[in-house]
Parts: structure tokens; C-alpha cells; sequence
């Protein structure tokens, strides 16, 4: 699949959260969200996401990483709001 599956979750989960967005489209995300777990996608892209986060904040902790290394970790961080 061509998109990034947890961004594609994360959207889904903010529709569901939004109060502005109707019944029906808030229905629709659970069913794609549903549809993503039973096909094992979405564990799979989450796994992958953990471990991304992970790599990053080991390399914030990391004191022979480069201050322009952590800068990128840390911006890195911020977009998946970890």
C-alpha cells in the first residue's frame, strides 16, 4: 500500500475524536480503522511506529550523537507527537 498506515489511522482517530465532524463520517473511520486491525495492517505500521520513536529518543539520550542529530530526532518527535 502506497499510504502510510498510521498516518492514515491517525486521521481516522482524529475524525473520531473531532466534534465537528458528523455521525457518519465518524461511523466510516471506525469501520476503516476496524478494517486495518483485522488485516493485521495497522499492528504492523504501529509496531514500525513504536520503533521509530524509540530509535529517536535513544538518540536524543545519546551524548556522542551530533547537536544537529538531535535536532532532527526532536523535529522528527514533534511530527509524530510522541
Amino acid at each position: 500500500m502506497s499510504k502510510d498506515i498510521s498516518s492514515v489511522a491517525r486521521g481516522h482517530k482524529a475524525a473520531i475524536s473531532n466534534p465537528h465532524v458528523s455521525e457518519e463520517t465518524k461511523e466510516h473511520s471506525r469501520q476503516v480503522l476496524e478494517e486495518l486491525a483485522e488485516s493485521g495492517e495497522l499492528d504492523s505500521a504501529e509496531s514500525k511506529n513504536a520503533n521509530v520513536v524509540r530509535g529517536h529518543k535513544a538518540n536524543l539520550a545519546n551524548p556522542h550523537t551530533s547537536e544537529e542529530s538531535k535536532d532532527r530526532s526532536e523535529k522528527v518527535l514533534d511530527e509524530l507527537d510522541a
